[in-house]
């Protein structure tokens, strides 16, 4: 990068010029200030020129990119989120930038790891994401990973990426390559981003033997590791630290530092030559509700009269108010399905320890052990799209599918 003192009007900058994607418009140059910020400047409004007075080309090109052909081929999925995104400098505004080379002129060290390829399959906000959306990224990996790739990166927003992480738990089926999701809770122009280690790292997991759905993100608020969470074990645990997503009620698979993977718990491994598929047969009319002092009773019988299958979310060890029972026993005697988990989500649900819980059991409610709320709300979809027979919901929402499910609990 060359440093370039920049001058605009009366005000003077100093920074790194940064290479201008061929899709950027070439009207504009960004600099990295020294305080790690990027700011555009239009070129017909400044005066730019070498620290040294050595003057430059305003219609500066970056050097021509290639990728070693001897390490292992990846894709890169965006799906939106800021991980995906850049600043216009001429509009303000955030935009996607989600090219190959733009994705390679951010973070050059990926070409150490794999040749990568990328593509946009969608751009929303995790927020506005739907179970039909979970069927594409599912579908298109399929499809990625029989072609031949090593391996798939999902970039996502950081808001719903852990119920996208246990869709695709339960719809890909004999997975025996890695799927990684990643994000990043600040924007690459920020000196405190976490993209790029979080980039960094997933492309590490993505040519590793990890051959499951899983997510990496910052280990802590410091800027040296990240951990590999299962898919179905994870959580994002605050609004904007790097740090937010936590394994809960299980350790991490592991955590990448210094460029190394190291391992915690056992993992399905890659294995070559299998086909994945997909299974995605969803019944969308689940209800996930979360039980509150004072929820109203007239709501909650609406809510189990429309739905096909609820999942509570439970006080402590799996409760809910006693004036709820005759609603819950009206439901399940309509063919409703009514499963338990608790808003604590550390620990297990036990509802034989008071009475409330076992009036709740003797109804039929069932009780889904550690199982996190938001991965019941994604597996009764997955579980209904099936079957609406109560056993065999039963017996497949108690059968541990992809890890969601622990034998014991682990104090963590």
């Amino acid at each position: 990068m060359k440093l370039v003192r920049v001058k605009k009007g009366d005000k003077i900058f100093e920074g790194y010029l940064l290479p201008r994607y061929e899709t950027e418009d070439k009207n504009y140059v960004t600099i990295k200030l020294k305080n790690g910020y990027n700011v555009g400047f239009k070129i017909d409004e400044i005066e730019i020129e070498e620290i040294g007075d050595v003057k430059i080309e305003k219609k500066y090109l970056s050097e021509k990119l290639e990728q070693k052909e001897s390490l292992p081929k990846i894709m890169i999925v965006g799906t939106g989120g800021t991980i995906s995104s850049k600043i216009d400098y001429e509009t303000g505004a955030v935009k996607p930038a989600f090219t190959t080379e733009e994705i390679l002129r951010n973070n050059p060290e990926l070409m150490n790891i794999a040749r990568i390829d990328t593509e946009v399959l969608f751009n929303i906000l995790s927020e506005n994401m739907k179970p039909i959306h979970w069927k594409k990224i599912a579908r298109r990996v399929a499809e990625i990973l029989n072609s031949g790739y090593y391996g798939v990166i999902i970039a996502h927003g950081t808001d719903t990426m852990h119920f996208t992480s246990a869709a695709l738990s339960f719809m890909l089926k004999n997975l025996y390559k890695p799927v990684v999701l990643v994000g990043s809770q600040r924007s690459s122009d920020r000196p405190s981003t976490d993209a790029f280690l979080n980039l960094y790292s997933a492309t590490i997991v993505a040519t590793s033997d990890i051959a499951e759905v899983v997510v990496v993100m910052h280990s802590s608020s410091n800027d040296d590791s990240c951990y590999i969470h299962r898919g179905t074990r994870v959580r994002k645990m605050h609004t904007s630290r790097r740090d937010a997503f936590k394994s809960i009620n299980s350790l991490p698979i592991g955590i990448v530092e210094n460029g190394k993977i190291k391992t915690f718990i056992p993992y399905r491994k890659r294995k070559e030559g299998e086909e994945v598929y997909v299974d995605d047969e969803l019944n969308e009319n689940v209800f996930l509700l979360k039980i509150f002092p004072g929820i109203d009773k007239e709501i909650v019988a609406k809510i189990v009269e429309k739905f096909d299958g609820i999942v509570i979310e439970g006080t402590g060890l799996g409760h809910a108010p006693e004036d709820l029972l005759d609603v819950f026993k009206w439901g399940i005697e309509q063919g409703k399905i009514i499963c338990m988990t608790s808003q604590t989500l550390y620990g297990r649900v036990n509802m034989n320890v008071y009475s409330t819980g076992r009036k709740l059991l003797s109804i039929g409610v069932i009780p889904l052990e550690d199982m996190l709320p938001e991965v019941a709300y994604v597996k009764l979809m997955y579980v209904l799209g099936k079957t609406k027979d109560y056993n065999k919901v039963r017996e497949l929402m108690l059968k541990n599918i992809a890890g969601e499910i622990s034998e014991r609990t682990i104090y963590i």
